[in-house]
């Protein structure tokens, strides 16, 4: 009645009609990208050496050490990375014959399955893991799978998933095999996943959209008050940069950029920009002394340049024509090189629309830097100019930053919650 070899090895070949109940559903790991769950596989088919009349019942429950007695399709999972049976309190594992000859063969296993993961749009992404029943030894001439025409999967009403939705219809379909060996059947399911990223809301995208607002405070501090604005910057930097470690630590090392990268990158932009944006400010709040300092620079070489015009006159009158004559090339081109230094030198300050020069240097507004300029200003105007253009700077970056940032949230979701969702339901 019972036997090891195969059903038939040269006739029709045997239909096996296979059906899972999911039990649990998790640890979806995107580092390794793998799935656990724990199922039942359930397999039936028709042996007739198996069919029995002496007996009043429909079926037979056997022992599960028959199993070694009769044949059994030589079933594995192809995307499994690892497994184990259940044996508290005893082997998992149903044999029922029929008295036509038909078989059931239940068994209940903890799989570890393959899942490969596009992580372009996380964490707003949605994945599809799928797996795959395959024969080992049978090719397709001795053993063919196939789901079951009622209920082939099955989920358990109180499955949850930590991170992810698990959306009711299942991609069930054939991924026959073909290897140098013959032709191999196999079945698959798909699962299609969608992530919830409530968890990412609160652990990074909050957090890291606090940090940038509280890096446009210093903008409302006095920029004399060094030591605050500097100290907001550079901690606000090295939040961000915790931050976006952080949101990188439990992902693969994938070559392409996710969507939490983005965001963390220009997040980080934005807070890098505000610690620049007060070191512009302290500068040009500076360059009144650094104005000042150049201004005695020219008066001096100016008085230098006036008394060694003299000294050249008294000396011009006691030479000859031809030492004259040198002595005033020579000082054209002194002159020369004097003027285009001054011009290297006020090419900064006449941005500011500031004169370096006073009506007591012709030299310098004959200069075509200085030509346009107003006349020399005292020190406190000419302070103040400095101060509020600073001041300006920190008024406009108020508006801009803000502005910017809002433009860029805009376009970030509607991209990723909007196109590329639809992007993906429609290729699903």
């Amino acid at each position: 009645m019972m036997c090891d070899d195969s059903l038939s090895p040269s006739g029709p070949p045997v239909n096996v009609t296979c059906n899972i109940f999911i039990n649990s559903f998790g640890s979806i790991t995107e580092t390794t990208m793998d799935y656990r769950l724990n199922v039942f596989l359930r397999q039936q088919w028709n042996d007739p050496r198996l069919a029995y009349k002496e007996y009043p019942d429909d079926s037979l429950d056997l022992d599960p050490s028959m199993l070694d007695s009769i044949w059994k399709p030589d079933l594995f999972f192809a995307n499994e990375k690892g497994a184990n049976f259940h044996e508290v309190t005893t082997d998992n594992k149903l044999l029922r014959i029929f008295q036509n000859g038909n078989v059931l063969y239940s068994i209940r296993l903890t799989l570890t399955l393959s899942c490969p993961m596009d992580l372009k749009n996380f964490p707003m992404d949605s994945q599809i893991c799928t797996m795959q029943l395959e024969s080992f030894g049978y090719t397709m001439n001795d053993l063919i799978f196939e789901w079951l025409d009622v209920g082939p999967v099955q989920v358990a009403d109180d499955l949850t998933l930590p991170q992810f939705v698990l959306k009711e219809e299942k991609g069930l379909g054939y991924c026959t095999k073909h290897y140098n060996t013959g032709k191999f059947t196999c079945i698959e399911v798909k699962f299609y996943l969608e992530r919830q990223m409530g968890y990412y809301l609160i652990q990074m995208y909050i957090p890291s959209l606090l940090t940038v607002i509280l890096s446009w405070v210093s903008f409302w501090i006095n920029m004399d008050a060094a030591p605050a604005r500097v100290g907001l910057g550079i901690t606000t930097v090295l939040t961000m940069t915790t931050q976006s470690s952080g949101s990188r630590a439990s992902l693969p090392k994938v070559s392409y950029v996710k969507a939490i990268d983005i965001w963390m990158a220009v997040c980080l932009l934005f807070v890098f920009a505000a610690l620049l944006e007060y070191a512009a400010v302290n500068f040009v709040s500076r360059q009144h002394k650094e104005f000042f300092r150049l201004r005695r620079k020219l008066k001096e070489q100016q008085r230098q340049r006036a008394q060694g015009s003299s000294d050249s006159k008294v000396k011009g009158n006691n030479m000859s024509g031809n030492n004259a004559a040198h002595g005033n090339a020579a000082q054209q081109c002194s002159a020369c090189a004097r003027e285009e230094e001054l011009a290297q030198q006020g090419f900064l300050f006449q941005s500011f629309g500031l004169a370096l020069s006073s009506g007591s240097a012709p030299e310098m507004d004959a200069t075509p830097v200085f030509a346009d300029l107003p006349p020399g200003l005292g020190f406190y105007d000419i302070r103040r100019r400095f101060v509020e253009r600073a001041k300006r700077i920190d008024t406009i970056s108020r508006a801009v930053f803000p502005m910017s940032f809002l433009m860029f949230n805009v376009l970030y979701w509607l991209t990723y919650k909007v196109l590329r969702h639809e992007d993906l339901q429609s290729a699903a």
